[in-house]
């Protein structure tokens, strides 16, 4: 079926998982370091007690 000749959803032979792979794994990595820094930031002594802090102790 085509739209105004041309034919909607060809399928192309082009690989695009392949090419991509090494950027998902680098986001992944840096997913995983931001991750990492936040839970050392939100446990240091800095910021134990401040009430924006989801694991803070209720009642400081």
């Amino acid at each position: 079926m085509s739209w105004f000749g041309v034919t909607p959803l060809k399928k192309f032979p082009a690989p695009v998982l392949r090419p991509m792979a090494p950027f998902f794994a680098a986001g992944l990595v840096i997913a995983y370091g931001v991750n990492a820094a936040q839970n050392a930031m939100m446990a240091s002594d800095e910021f134990k007690n401040d009430p924006r802090n989801p694991n803070a102790k209720a009642g400081h």
